[in-house]
C-alpha cells in the first residue's frame, strides 16, 4: 500500500513537471528511487530489495535503447526504471506495454490535430503515387517535424494507471 502512494504522488508530480516543463526532475525521481530501496529492505527484507533492483534494471532497460537513439528523453527513462523499483518486474513490464500504446495513440492524436496534419497526409499520398509510379520524390520531412516532442512522461503515468487498474480487476 505504502509503494502505491509513494508511486502515484511521483506520478502526479512527474506528470505536472512534464507537460508544463517537459522535464521530470532529478529531485524527484532519485529520493523515491532511495526510499524505495529502503522501503523494500524494510517491509520485505534482501528479496524485497532484490525485486526492488531487477524492477529498477528492467524498467531502465526498457528505454535505454529509444533513449540512445533519440527518442525519449532521460527523465522518462528514470521514471520507468522508479516505477520498477517501486512496483517490481511485473508491474514495470505491464507499465510498459500499457505505456507503448498509450504513447502511440498520443502521439497520433498530437499529429492529427496539430496544424498542417491533412497537408502532410496528402503530400504522403503523392508521395506513393509517385513511388508507384517509378518516380522519384525525396520525402520531405521539415526539421520542425523532427524535432516534435510531447511530454512522454504522460504515457509512462497513464501506463502504470491503467497497470494499477488491470491488476485491480485481476485479481
Amino acid at each position: 500500500m505504502i509503494f502505491d502512494i509513494v508511486l502515484l504522488i511521483i506520478l502526479i508530480i512527474c506528470v505536472i513537471t512534464d507537460i508544463r516543463k517537459r522535464l521530470i526532475y532529478n529531485k524527484v525521481i532519485f529520493p523515491a528511487l532511495i526510499l524505495s530501496f529502503i522501503l523494500h529492505l524494510i517491509v520485505n527484507g534482501w528479496s524485497g530489495l532484490v525485486t526492488s533492483l531487477l524492477g529498477f534494471l528492467l524498467g531502465f532497460g526498457i528505454l535505454l535503447i529509444p533513449y540512445f537513439m533519440g527518442g525519449m528523453g532521460p527523465g522518462d527513462v528514470k521514471l520507468l526504471a522508479l516505477i520498477g523499483a517501486l512496483k517490481g518486474p511485473a508491474f514495470v513490464l505491464n507499465t510498459s506495454i500499457y505505456m507503448a500504446l498509450l504513447g502511440g495513440l498520443l502521439a497520433l492524436g498530437i499529429i492529427i490535430f496539430s496544424g498542417g496534419a491533412f497537408k502532410r497526409l496528402k503530400y504522403y499520398f503523392h508521395w506513393l503515387y509517385a513511388k508507384k509510379n517509378g518516380l522519384k520524390v525525396p520525402l520531405a520531412l521539415t526539421k520542425d517535424s523532427m524535432k516534435a516532442t510531447y511530454p512522454y512522461g504522460v504515457a509512462i503515468a497513464g501506463g502504470a494507471i491503467l497497470s494499477f487498474v488491470g491488476k485491480a480487476w485481476f485479481s
